[in-house]
């Protein structure tokens, strides 16, 4: 009896060693791609505010804007595998500094945009030079924690995009504001160079502090190195390695549907949710921006809380399938209630919600199937063709209309949460 108390003591004083030390490795990795993240994200939300200057600048219509905002997901799509593969090669921390130095100059770029074909070549080519960050930074997490780990760690990183958003929003509406002919310059350029530049030098921050593998730190004593270099083995034991068997696994293939329906009605909400407050009557710029951070602010709660309660209880299927069949019926009503204004704001906060909530239990997925060189190429190719959701997010609105638009999007989360329900074990066990 003695003996099995002892076992117990040793069994639970070992597990809360286990949990400060991850809280540890979350301390150090979540600060820094977090940061990454709102400034990948920022893109996706200051192109949509650009879009209501440069539509009298040079005659950008729904449509090119639509063609505009979803070539990013051309160049991003195409280069997505051979960036990961690159980074298996050279090591995530050069490989990610890399990405986001050049994201960042190609961003600033954007203020040459005077036509067109300006506006279409510098966003393929932004898409092509940020290619590999989200799938880079799945990666790397991989290496240091074991998937049990991984859904509230996610949510840290994807709550990033809402926050993006709640800030972003706004201050991209004031710097469209106040800085609107300053030295000669359109409001939206000055968007671009200020929201540009500090990715670049996050990238050089990045490659400064991050090391590739626990070996290679020096805030780790020996034994919390081998304990988490123990645990990720213990766990790639179980999974596949090799590059092929990425194109091999069935669940693979389910996880990319299951990414395109709920990114799809993501994008459409995010590109379009300032010309939808604009055309309801909302003429000042930092207004909507305040009006679109709302559904974001309240969906990082959301997501946050959400991702804790899966990952103490388990049940991943349930705290995925839920959010997003809400998010679909959110989505549904506030297509019928457009003409309600504040209704609809109330509705399009439950779909941000619902859709962003199942975003960290989704990406724990991958990682319970696939390691190594599998492992990245899997997390490429899932996020590669989860960017054709970019280009439909974008096209989708801006070809059939508001109305339509968004119903197709109900449609797809629908759909997300049946398929979702089939390919999610019903518990992280």
């Amino acid at each position: 009896m003695k003996a099995d108390v002892t076992l117990a003591l040793g069994a639970s004083t070992e597990a809360l060693h286990e949990d400060a030390l991850y809280r540890k490795v979350i301390l150090r990795i979540v600060p820094l791609f977090f940061l990454g993240f709102i400034m990948s994200y920022l893109d996706r939300v200051n192109i949509g505010f650009a879009k209501l200057q440069m539509a009298a600048d040079f005659g950008l219509t729904n449509a090119s804007f639509a063609l505009g905002a979803s070539v990013f997901f051309w160049g991003y799509m195409l280069f997505e595998i051979p960036s990961n593969l690159i980074l298996r090669r050279v090591g995530a921390r050069a490989w990610i500094a890399r990405i986001m130095i050049t994201w960042g100059i190609v961003s600033t770029l954007m203020i040459f945009s005077r036509n067109e074909a300006a506006f279409y070549s510098l966003r393929f080519l932004l898409g092509v030079c940020e290619a590999g960050f989200v799938p880079g930074v799945m990666y790397y997490t991989n290496t240091w924690l074991p998937a049990r780990r991984q859904s509230g760690m996610y949510s840290l990183f994807l709550m990033a995009l809402p926050i993006a958003v709640v800030f972003g929003a706004p201050l991209s509406g004031a710097i469209m504001e106040t800085m609107n002919g300053v030295a000669g310059i359109r409001g939206w350029q000055w968007l671009f160079l200020l929201e540009g530049l500090p990715s670049a030098v996050l990238g050089v921050v990045i490659l400064a502090l991050l090391r590739n593998r626990p070996a290679d730190v020096d805030w780790l004593t020996p034994r919390e190195k081998q304990i988490i270099e123990a645990n990720v083995a213990k766990e790639a034991a179980f999974k596949s390695h090799r590059v092929a068997d990425a194109f091999r696994t069935p669940k693979i293939y389910a996880l990319i549907v299951v990414m395109i329906l709920f990114n799809t009605a993501f994008y459409g909400l995010t590109f379009w949710m300032p010309t939808l407050f604009h055309d309801a009557g909302v003429a000042n710029s930092l207004d909507v921006g305040l009006f679109t951070a709302i559904p974001f602010g309240v969906a990082a709660i959301c997501m946050y809380v959400n991702a804790k309660f899966a990952e103490r209880s388990g049940r991943l299927r349930r705290h995925g399938v839920v959010p997003v069949a809400l998010a679909a019926i959110g989505l549904f009503v506030a297509t019928v209630a457009h003409d309600s204004f504040w209704l609809a704001l109330i509705m399009l906060t439950v779909a941000t919600s619902g859709i962003l909530s199942l975003m960290p239990i989704y990406w724990t997925l991958p990682g319970r199937v696939l390691s190594g060189a599998a492992a990245a190429a899997g997390l490429a190719l899932i996020n590669a063709c989860g960017s054709l959701s970019g280009i439909l997010g974008a096209m989708i609105i801006g070809y059939a209309g508001i109305r339509t638009g968004m119903a197709i999007l109900a449609g797809f989360l629908l759909l997300c949460s049946v398929v979702f329900y089939r390919v999610c074990p019903p518990t992280a066990e």
